[in-house]
């Protein structure tokens, strides 16, 4: 049987002019704006009105695009190299979108698709999301593969180890005692949690983890605290945000860890490291550094193909 796999992601601008794309699609998303949908189509637009030229702005402070496109596609390469699979992006919202890669695929004559998510964390609004597109997409194309979903991987002893050595790497040369350490995660409206989603006891339990892991690997911090950023509009979101936590600092010295993330994009380059960091400089902050995500890294493309196999095989 061929085998393919897809690494599913919402995906990043590829250049400012694909910002409209992605804030149109995103926000047209019904896992999203959960709403009927003439309310979602007349809400959406008015918030990517409201939105486009601040995002594009932030874009064009880290280079004019997300960093996530190109990260991933060399990720896939390292992911074929070591499976000996064709494996391919599967964007939500901008190029290389899920139906191309599935055409792509579909004329390789792959009969399996395992599918990876790019997110540790499951939740409707990324994982449940990017999954039913591609129900959606394989029934448009009258493709039948069968697809194998990866579970959720936050507390797999793989994903703790690739962020412990994150954080690790980000300390190098100095006394990690004197630092705070601040997990941040992407915010979910409280609507959607209190609907069912897990994320939010998902993101607790890596939390956790990486804190006792954190403590046998004899990596001691002054303070380590969970946070939650990128919130929208004025609902109640998942809580303390990152910025009050800065705002009550335990060190003026401190490390930013992007935990729900598996690869850099606007919200670490921007939001994280742009944003936060102004707020952390006018309240006096020391030292301010914020971890890389696993990315395309050597230690990461193997976790993923090990995940893969552990699947074909189950």
């Amino acid at each position: 049987m061929k085998r393919g796999i897809l690494l599913l992601n919402m995906g990043g601008p590829n250049n400012l002019e694909e910002v409209e794309q992605f804030l149109r699609n995103m926000f047209a998303d019904p896992a999203i704006l959960t709403m009927r949908p003439f309310l979602r189509k007349l809400i959406g637009k008015r918030i990517v009105t409201k939105r486009l030229s601040e995002a594009q702005e932030s874009y064009r402070q880290i280079g004019g695009r997300s960093p996530l496109g190109t990260i991933t596609d060399s990720l896939a390469s390292k992911v074929a190299a070591l499976s000996n699979t064709m494996t391919l992006p599967g964007m939500r919202y901008v190029p290389v979108f899920s139906r191309d890669s599935l055409e792509a695929m579909r004329d390789a004559d792959i009969e399996e698709i395992i599918l990876f998510p790019m997110y540790p964390h499951y939740s409707t609004t990324t994982t449940e999301s990017s999954y039913q597109d591609i129900l959606a997409q394989c029934h448009s194309l009258d493709y039948h593969p069968k697809t194998i979903l990866i579970e959720p991987y936050h507390s797999d002893p793989g994903y703790i180890a690739l962020v412990i050595d994150r954080i690790r790497k980000a300390v190098a040369g100095v006394d990690a005692s004197e630092y705070s350490l601040i997990f941040s995660v992407h915010g979910l409206p409280m609507s959607i949690i209190e609907a069912g989603d897990p994320y939010r006891e998902q993101v607790e339990a890596s939390f956790a983890e990486i804190t006792q892991a954190l403590s046998e690997a004899s990596l001691a911090f002054k303070a380590i605290k969970l946070a939650y950023q990128s919130k929208v509009g004025g609902g109640a979101w998942l809580e303390p945000s990152l910025a009050d936590v800065l705002r009550r600092p335990s060190s003026l010295k401190t490390l930013i860890v992007p935990l729900a993330f598996t690869v850099d994009n606007s919200e670490t380059h921007y939001e994280l490291d742009i944003e936060h960091r102004e707020i952390a400089t006018k309240i006096g902050y020391e030292d301010y550094r914020v971890a890389k995500c696993p990315n395309d890294h050597d230690d990461f493309a193997q976790f993923i193909a090990a995940k893969v196999n552990n699947a074909i095989r189950q």
